[in-house]
């Protein structure tokens, strides 16, 4: 059986601001070696520049999709018929649902550097999640193509 092709796919992968810490890691992680010379200076460097390297990649690895019935978002699986109207953040109403406006049972896919975000609410009486809150780089698309599929 084929799996269905996704109507939206968004991986939010990390900045390469990221991927420059991750280099100076490695080059520290060389430095604090270099006493004990040149061989293990350079396992140093690469040791640590590869589980920085690790690290940045499992963090800007996840993903959100929209297939056949459901929204994808990193590990969860929400059906759409448990989605209600989807709302547009642009960076300072994203923020101010992260923050001040947050509820602590929603649930949350968040990554600080990705500004704009999509908030879904969550319409099944039986979830106590009040809303699905998305950090995603192209909020209109996102809620384009959930409305797209749930028309469909």
């Amino acid at each position: 059986m084929q799996p269905s092709v996704p109507h939206y796919e968004e991986r939010l992968t990390a900045p390469r601001s990221w991927w420059v810490i991750t280099a100076l890691v490695g080059v520290a992680g060389g430095l604090l070696m270099l006493p004990l010379g040149t061989l293990p200076m350079l396992g140093g460097l690469i040791g640590a520049a590869a589980m920085a390297a690790v690290v940045v990649s499992s963090y800007g690895s996840v993903r959100i999709r929209v297939v056949a019935d459901s929204l994808v978002a990193g590990d969860a699986r929400i059906p759409l018929t448990a989605l209600g109207e989807a709302e547009v953040l642009d960076a300072d109403e994203a923020r101010a649902w992260r923050s001040y406006k947050a509820d602590p049972r929603a649930f949350m896919l968040l990554r600080s550097y990705v500004p704009t975000a999509l908030r879904i609410e969550i319409t099944d009486p039986a979830d106590p999640t009040p809303y699905v809150y998305l950090s995603t780089r192209k909020p209109k698309a996102l809620a384009a193509a959930l409305t797209a599929v749930r028309t469909a």
